[in-house]
């Protein structure tokens, strides 16, 4: 069960392993494009088509048809990759029960977004963790976890790719613990943990009171989707990469902007300043920043 790329190798390596897949469940197929007009398929939709792997796509998780359907399966076990909460009367209904995989080191960073917020909290390590589904989210026994260093130069985008092909791996040698009949998972503290909302337009706003690193974190983990940004006279600009710098290094105008017009754009911090290196304007691409003060009077804008 699985729908965003992320999910994909989680597939891909099931099948190369040898396991029986007898279907593949997703997300229904949506309108999207240029006008919305072409019918878009999920990308777990595309590989398993690709593989010859039944595909189902519910409307409603707990329609009775739908359940029927599955049961008529009999499958031994379901894996959960990036998909929809499930119900109940769904997810306890294989004997080897129903695992997920999730983009962080259980217990922290439970939610919607475990790979942006880790980066956006400044973590230089992060991972995947295997456990079996309960009803609360996220919190069921724990199967098994894989760690991977973060480094300044990643954000969500890298990262995310990092983690799913980690995770694929991660979830065939749970599958190989689980298959004991006495394997049993490990249980999740339920102490204080990081969590992982789902992020929201008003979580990329930046706010320039904070440090240079606090801001380099935020622009990094919603980099390249869906992206920093601050306000402007005469529109929001998204920011996807930035360096920082020292406060000793330049002097500032009122604005808290300084730039040569030419190749370079500082913003005043709460420590020192960041150095605009990717942004977007409405309406355009993103581009680097000489390229937007090639085409742009900056004083109509700051």
């Amino acid at each position: 069960m699985g729908t965003p790329a992320f999910a994909v190798p989680t597939l891909l390596k099931l099948h190369e392993t040898g396991y029986t897949i007898p279907a593949v469940i997703t997300a229904t197929d949506k309108y999207g494009g240029r006008g919305k007009k072409e019918l878009l398929q999920s990308a777990v939709k595309v590989a398993a088509v690709n593989l010859n792997i039944p595909v189902i796509q519910p409307l409603n998780l707990k329609d009775e048809s739908f359940i029927e359907e599955i049961k008529k399966l009999r499958p031994d076990l379901f894996i959960v990759v990036a998909f929809r909460m499930l119900p109940e009367i769904l997810w306890s209904l294989p004997p080897l029960g129903t695992i997920n995989l999730h983009g962080s080191l259980l217990p922290d960073y439970r939610g919607a977004a475990p790979i942006n917020w880790a980066i956006i909290n400044g973590e230089n390590k992060t991972g995947v963790t295997t456990f079996f589904i309960r009803k609360e989210i996220d919190t069921g026994p724990i199967i098994k976890s894989s760690s991977i260093s973060i480094f300044p130069e990643d954000n969500a985008g890298t990262l995310h790719d990092k983690l799913m092909y980690l995770g694929a791996d991660l979830v065939v040698e749970s599958l190989k613990l689980i298959v004991n009949p006495t394997f049993k998972g490990l249980p999740q503290t339920q102490d204080a943990i990081k969590t992982a909302p789902k992020l929201i337009h008003e979580t990329g706003k930046i706010d320039f009171s904070k440090t240079s690193m606090e801001i380099i974190n935020l622009i990094r983990g919603l980099s390249p989707y869906p992206c920093a940004w601050f306000e402007t006279k005469i529109g929001d600009i998204k920011v996807f990469a930035a360096t920082h710098g020292k406060q000793n290094q330049v002097k500032f105008k009122s604005n808290g902007l300084l730039t040569d017009q030419k190749s370079y754009i500082y913003l005043k911090t709460g420590d020192g300043f960041i150095s605009l290196d990717i942004l977007q304007v409405p309406g355009k691409k993103p581009m680097k920043v000489d390229a937007f003060l090639n085409g742009n009077k900056i004083n109509k804008w700051f």
